[in-house]
């Protein structure tokens, strides 16, 4: 394990060594003459933001949409790990797994190597609190998504200067419990550092979207109260409203909405910068003619029939995340189910979407309100905020629930209005509805898949247990 982390931290040792000088990108430059300037730190959180382009387009949704009934493979030839997510029968080598954990813990190390650096150089107060709040914000982000995947985590909340220094370290896996609570620690001190901070892009990380992800937290750990309040404190910010165009959400140009919270940003123009989303969510097919030069589809993430039917009567979300027939190169029409989140129509080119993936947005604070609300024993209270989405959706009032048929109400709702954004498996995991819900899923289309208890976290990298065999495996893989 040490060893492994040893190949992730050394990035940044060797990034001090003077025959080291022309690295690329530009935010892994020598030491010695960077971290000087709040320029240097600009270019670094750069840098680290960029880490979060990989792991959304397209590793998280394997996680969050393909191994529920929102969704399934469509190509021939899927890898062995999209495979093993599709019929949610992960192993220890997967691919897509073992991207997410070096991923993650790459920003990190990353953020921890800025927030030292801070303590060393003088900035202005607020430049200092900006970037030390960002940091914070991007260790906890990171950190939310593996505990939630994999369980018990190594805590590392500290830069290397030495491969000694790593060596020595205690990267024995901890209690989810303590991962949780720095988590915690690490987004309150962000809220409270970027207070006041008005960023002018929402690829970067603010108060509202460290509260944000504090609300989440504090549900999936079912601190409903605590959810509560700092949820309502989101609320009361009144920075954010519901975006009246639900379709705008999803489509080019969609930088900095009212609704958005923190995005992903990404860029067309063939300059490595975009997306796979266009392919990712289209039909397998060759003769598609949706796309600019009849660029294909791979099937790789396509809305089940289940999910296309889970929508009430009159839901105006739903023709605009699934579409039912597509346009081929010869002018006719098919019936092919695929998705609509987030695809670039303007490109012609595989890995060039540039339509954002929004990660938080009001929506989400919204229903996660009204959701620890009602756990929270007002139920009443919490038609308030459920029914402002369902309204946005052309969708009759809800009332008159009990808690128990108000939790399942949010369950359909959160389905159909995040659907292909990655929430659905964290959402049933959360809930403790995944079992339930996925083995009747899975009954329904004729498949013998089961979800077992162990399987509600995801095996930890193979690679790891190889390089340290104290590392323990979870349960039953």
């Amino acid at each position: 394990m040490k060893k492994y982390f040893l190949s992730i931290f050394m990035a940044g040792l060797l990034s001090s060594c003077s025959d080291f000088l022309d690295l690329q990108p530009e935010f892994q430059i020598n030491e010695k003459a960077f971290y000087k300037t709040a320029k240097d730190f600009e270019t670094a959180l750069t840098g680290n933001y960029a880490n979060l382009q990989s792991i959304h387009n397209g590793p998280l949704l394997n996680v969050g949409e393909l191994t529920t009934d929102n969704a399934r493979i469509e190509w021939s030839s899927p890898t062995q790990a999209e495979a093993e997510f599709d019929e949610l029968n992960l192993s220890a080598s997967n691919a897509i797994l073992g991207s997410i954990w070096t991923s993650c813990f790459s920003t990190i190390s990353n953020s921890n190597n800025l927030l030292t650096r801070l303590d060393e150089v003088k900035l202005a107060d607020a430049q200092h609190k900006q970037y030390r709040g960002e940091s914070l914000f991007l260790r906890a982000y990171n950190y939310f998504y593996l505990v939630r995947i994999f369980g018990e985590l190594p805590i590392v909340p500290v830069a290397f200067r030495s491969p000694n220094e790593i060596m020595s370290f205690d990267m024995s896996r901890k209690p989810t419990s303590e991962v949780y609570n720095m988590i915690i620690q690490d987004l309150a001190e962000a809220a409270t550092l970027l207070s006041g901070i008005n960023n002018t892009s929402k690829s970067r990380a603010s108060a509202g979207a460290a509260k944000t992800l504090l609300g989440k937290v504090y549900l999936t750990t079912k601190q409903y109260d605590k959810a509560r309040d700092v949820l309502k404190e989101v609320v009361d910010m009144k920075l954010y409203s519901l975006s009246t165009d639900y379709r705008k959400l999803f489509t080019i140009n969609n930088d900095d909405l009212p609704e958005s919270i923190f995005e992903i940003k990404y860029l067309s123009g063939n300059v490595g910068e975009g997306n796979s989303f266009s392919t990712i969510f289209s039909p397998s097919r060759f003769d598609l003619g949706m796309f600019p030069g009849n660029m294909q589809g791979s099937g790789r993430l396509i809305p089940t029939p289940q999910v296309a039917n889970a929508y009430e009567p009159g839901d105006a979300r739903r023709k605009i995340s699934i579409g039912d027939t597509v346009r081929l190169v010869s002018g006719k029409y098919e019936k092919e189910i695929h998705g609509l989140k987030f695809v670039d129509f303007t490109t012609g080119l595989v890995g060039d979407g540039g339509v954002n993936f929004t990660s938080l947005r009001y929506a989400d604070v919204l229903l996660m309100y009204a959701e620890a609300l009602n756990e929270t024993g007002n139920t009443d209270g919490a038609y308030v905020y459920i029914n402002q989405v369902r309204a946005r959706a052309g969708l009759s009032a809800l009332a008159g629930l009990s808690k128990a048929a108000f939790a399942l109400a949010m369950e359909r709702e959160r389905r159909v209005e995040f659907l292909l954004e990655g929430h659905r498996w964290f959402d049933l995991v959360r809930t403790e509805r995944a079992k339930e819900v996925l083995n009747k899923y899975f009954k329904d289309v004729g498949l013998s898949y089961t979800v077992q208890d162990h399987e509600l976290i995801m095996p930890i990298p193979l690679r790891e247990i190889d390089i340290d065999p104290r590392l323990k495996q979870n349960k039953g893989f």
